[in-house]
């Protein structure tokens, strides 16, 4: 059989398997498993088994339950709700503050907490009540949450960017700081749309009473102080990696340790936290651990037999110059986000795509920023957009899937305007990790 057929076979098989609703983590291990018997006989298994155990002794994957279990902890830790009642004290008085407010909260928790899942679910708590009881008008509200709460994506540290570079080979404290002013920008951007929108449309974002607007000014600055401890655990993480002192994986490890201070520091250090926060992140972990492990074993299999070798020379070959295939490559993200989770459009695109870029001499590491803003646009696009439904889980009644889906179209249209600039002007990337020691 050609390559081309058993490319085509591959597709068919794969898609059938998910249509027929087995996880998308087993879906992979178990096409894996019948192709590569059926390709290589009984010995073709021993990659599957190989491509598992090779992965299970990389070290760097240990800071990704470290990492999940800083954000469990800080969640337990009440750091959300701190920084959104300290930001909208600041901020308050802007046009849209509420809607300021929550982009600026979920940028800095960003910068701890890492998983968006939280994020929006912890601003759709805090923060939603607070915006419609003074008269915020739903698309403001509600896509302000699901785009801010995207920006885990982006800021370090993500998840996302250790998968990427786990996947591709490349240095994660370099994608780490590559994120950090597209992420800035991309919330400047948020931020300057929720001021034009409440400018024109001021009955969507009315004003702060004259109560709020008159705290004293010593009252303002005391509601900084829990912020301190959050910020030294981003200034350490973040720091640490960027001076080269530390691992991924040791910086994880000083987060979590942080962490557990910032609980204590807040009260809420217990057994039942520390349980709660352990569980949930032996849940997340071994999720992404099978989504690795299939997807890494079905691209195993495929690899051996001439597909990834087939796509890479196809789209290089084709005659729309690097600028082109780099585009084909954004729509095909963009398209398999409106309806499979990041991890698994990583683990299957990834090793195919990431040398086709080095080939036609794009660098790598701006590649997992790209690839990180493309992602942003999967969170929030219809008709599977994760975090329409992390926020529909804690809206009131009366706030339909439909309402949620229409506010995110003008956030979706800033994601895109960012993610051509980025396309655009790479140095917005790699400045930073060019500094870097």
């Amino acid at each position: 059989m050609s390559i081309e057929l058993l490319s085509l076979l591959f597709a068919g098989v794969f898609i059938l398997v998910l249509l027929s609703g087995l996880p998308l983590a087993f879906a992979t291990g178990a096409v894996a498993v019948v192709f590569a018997y059926g390709l290589f006989g009984l010995p073709g298994l021993t990659l599957v088994i190989s491509r598992v155990f090779t992965l299970m002794g990389n070290y760097v994957l240990i800071s990704v339950p470290l990492f999940i279990f800083m954000a469990c902890i800080l969640e337990r830790a009440g750091v959300a709700e701190v920084i959104f009642r300290a930001v909208h004290v600041w901020a308050g008085g802007l046009p849209g503050g509420l809607g300021i407010a929550v982009i600026i909260s979920c940028a800095l928790m960003a910068t701890v907490v890492g998983v968006i899942g939280a994020e929006i679910v912890t601003m759709g708590v805090v923060a939603l009540p607070a915006m419609l009881s003074r008269g915020y008008g739903k698309n403001i509200a509600l896509g302000s949450i699901c785009a801010g709460g995207g920006l885990a994506t982006l800021i370090p540290p993500s998840v996302v960017f250790i998968m990427y570079g786990l996947t591709s080979g490349v240095s994660i404290g370099q994608l780490y700081m590559a994120g950090v002013v597209p992420g800035i920008l991309l919330a400047l951007a948020y931020i300057a749309y929720i001021m034009w929108r409440s400018w024109r449309h001021p009955e969507e974002a009315p004003p702060p009473s004259a109560e709020e607007r008159a705290i004293p000014m010593g009252e303002k600055l005391a509601l900084l102080g829990p912020l301190v401890i959050p910020g030294l655990i981003a200034l350490g993480v973040l720091g640490s990696l960027y001076l080269g002192i530390a691992t991924p994986t040791e910086a994880a490890a000083v987060g979590v340790v942080g962490a557990v201070l910032a609980m204590a520091i807040n009260g809420r250090l217990s057994f039942a936290a520390i349980r709660g926060a352990m569980i949930d992140t032996t849940k997340v972990t071994t999720m992404l651990y099978w989504l690795f492990f299939g997807s890494s074993a079905l691209i195993g299999v495929y690899t051996l037999a001439g597909g990834t070798r087939l796509i890479q020379d196809t789209m290089a070959a084709l005659p729309v110059g690097p600028t082109g295939v780099l585009l084909i490559i954004m729509a095909i993200w963009i398209v398999l986000g409106c309806f499979i989770d990041w991890i698994g459009i990583l683990l299957l695109t990834a090793p195919i795509f990431v040398p086709v870029i080095e080939k036609l001499g794009f660098d790598p590491v701006w590649m997992g920023v790209l690839f990180c803003l493309n992602m942003q646009i999967s969170y929030v696009s219809p008709p599977f957009g994760p975090a329409a439904f992390y926020l529909k889980g804690v809206c009131p009644p009366g706030i339909t899937l439909a309402d949620i889906f229409r506010s995110v179209w003008p956030f979706i249209g800033i994601q895109l305007l960012v993610l051509g600039l980025v396309i655009a002007m790479p140095q917005i990337a790699l400045w930073l990790p060019n500094t870097m020691k």
